[in-house]
């Protein structure tokens, strides 16, 4: 099922809850119920418990956003780094710089392919990509400059390894979800308490009342759904995607 799809049908769910709990309150109400007459301290209360629970889904989409923006942030400096080695080595001997322009491309083809599904099923690397990336590394450091040239260039290669191993060990630790178990019961439980607290206010079965209430409880379903799509930030419709590698070695997407 699709994930928007998924998302219609909490919102319109949402809506539903309110509107048929809202009919059938009122068909259960007693004859002498007052709708108006309402204490000021739950509206006193009702007021402080939305904007508690305004803040709370703010910092918490604020948190699952910048998750994934570190997410993509590890992606386009992986790419970066393993496209300087590409570049570099052309002051190499044909043959080294050959090799190792090989082993960068299929360690890219294997990331954008093989590596990203299982990130996205499984929420982990490959153990093939952590040999690709090896190999990278040994033929880099193996390599015994022959000129002053190619001494020049040999630590800045050595450089890129690193940085390219530190970007693929920070997109590992990223593959999860961010957002604790506790914090979903809180997000949820705030939820309920603050559609709940509008019944508290005893709306009536007006068309503007039912509307509002509605569209109040669809709000806080899209928010939810949201921040659950960002929560992991390369398996989810709103997700880090591979397009570094895709732009910076254009002939591996073809």
């Amino acid at each position: 099922m699709s994930e928007w799809l998924v998302l219609v049908l909490a919102m319109l769910a949402a809506c539903a809850v309110v509107v048929v709990i809202t009919l059938v309150r009122h068909r259960t109400a007693a004859e002498d119920d007052d709708p108006s007459d309402t204490p000021d301290v739950i509206e006193y209360m009702t007021m402080w418990i939305g904007v508690v629970y305004a803040i709370v889904l703010g910092l918490a989409i604020a948190g699952v956003w910048e998750a994934r923006v570190a997410a993509q942030d590890h992606v386009q400096a992986e790419a970066q780094a393993l496209h300087e080695i590409s570049e570099r080595v052309r002051v190499y001997p044909p043959d080294v710089r050959d090799r190792i322009r090989a082993d960068v491309n299929a360690y890219v083809g294997h990331v954008v392919t093989t590596e990203w599904k299982t990130m996205a099923d499984h929420g982990r690397v490959t153990v093939r990509g952590d040999q690709l990336l090896d190999k990278i590394r040994a033929d880099v450091t193996d390599h015994r400059p022959a000129s002053d040239f190619e001494a020049q260039a040999y630590q800045p290669l050595v450089d890129q390894v690193t940085a390219a191993d530190q970007a693929r060990a920070a997109r590992a630790g990223s593959t999860g979800a961010t957002m604790p178990g506790v914090v979903w019961f809180g997000l949820i439980g705030g939820a309920v308490v603050t559609i709940g607290m509008v019944f508290a206010l005893q709306i009536r079965r007006t068309t503007r009342e039912l509307v509002l209430a509605g569209l109040f409880s669809a709000l806080i379903a899209f928010l939810l759904f949201l921040i659950w799509d960002f929560d992991a930030p390369y398996s989810r419709g709103v997700s880090a995607s591979t397009a570094p590698f895709l732009d910076l070695f254009p002939h591996i997407g073809g």
